[in-house]
């Protein structure tokens, strides 16, 4: 296949490139190309926008995981604005560009959060859970970007929207910003730490957007999420005993308000995601636990030890 990725050089975009570059020929939009052409090597093209492109009938699929981090700073309104430019005018331009096209890419794969869910308790949320229109901003960044994703939905291009949990990797990831107040022995639940955290696997988001690329019969919305959400105490307990530290400094409420102001929500009320409409398929994570994927991350040489 012939593919277009956006944010290819991101955390996600990285690995999903050294998983397809082998056995697809990948175009990449960045805004240093020259330094993007360098980093992956031989046989990766690179824009520096989509205006470089003549035309989007060459490509076969496109992936679309362009966005600042969402949990990178603090929620000013100036910040809250560079989230939404980020993602949503290069999501309508793509689905613009495929709307005028008499052959269009079909598949369009585009990024969404489980932010979309807003705050929902303990309650199991599945891709087709009814939501009511939370008033908070994580909910409209991610309903506005999915809605000018499936503009580009017709009977020649098929859409794929994935609502991905927090991503754990080995280095560059929220994790990392995780892992202090652990390695000083400080670690602890957040708030009352009853507020589900749903994430997954780097390997197995780049996992997911390979399966649904590669299978013709996937469409629409999916949780790219573990299938075993845990509420946050027991996911922080979980990261102490992978590194054999101590876990019972609670960081109160009101300490993450004061630190991060509006952006707290997303860590104090959470969701309980699961990945209903893939768990449908034939797709099989790799990391279903909240323990096989710390450790790996955490630990990656006895990880690599045991599947020896």
């Amino acid at each position: 296949m012939k593919l277009l990725i956006t944010g290819g050089t991101g955390l996600i975009g990285t690995e999903l490139i050294g998983r397809l570059r082998d056995r697809h020929e990948i175009t990449i939009l960045s805004r240093t190309p020259k330094q993007a052409m360098e980093r992956f090597g031989e046989g990766i093209q690179a824009f520096s926008g989509l205006d470089k492109i003549e035309s989007l009938e060459v490509f076969d699929g496109v992936v679309n995981l362009q966005g600042a981090g969402i949990a990178d700073k603090r929620w000013s309104e100036k910040r809250k604005r560079c989230l939404e430019e980020s993602r949503w005018p290069i999501t309508e331009q793509l689905a613009k560009r495929m709307q005028e096209c008499e052959q269009p890419p079909k598949v369009f794969i585009s990024g969404s959060a489980i932010g979309y869910y807003g705050a929902q308790g303990d309650r199991v949320m599945t891709e087709e859970d009814e939501v009511d229109k939370p008033d908070d901003f994580a909910h409209r960044l991610c309903a506005e970007w999915e809605q000018r994703a499936l503009k580009a939905q017709s009977d020649k291009t098929r859409v794929c929207i994935i609502r991905t949990g927090v991503v754990l990797a080995e280095d560059d990831s929220a994790l990392q910003k995780m892992l202090p107040p652990y390695l000083l022995g400080l670690g602890g639940p957040l708030g009352s730490g009853k507020q589900y955290f749903s994430w997954i696997h780097l390997e197995d988001i780049a996992r997911v957007i390979e399966y649904l690329l590669e299978h013709e019969e996937c469409q629409g919305v999916y949780n790219a999420t573990a299938p075993n959400p845990l509420p946050q105490e027991e996911f922080s307990a979980t990261i102490a005993k992978v590194l054999r530290k101590s876990h019972f400094m609670r960081v109160p409420g009101w300490v993450l308000k004061l630190l991060l102001g509006e952006m707290s929500q997303m860590l104090l009320t959470g969701q309980r995601v699961v990945p209903a409409r893939l768990q449908q398929t034939s797709f099989e994570f790799n990391y279903p636990t909240a323990e096989a994927a710390l450790r790996d991350c955490l630990l990656p040489s006895s990880s690599d030890e045991q599947k020896s």
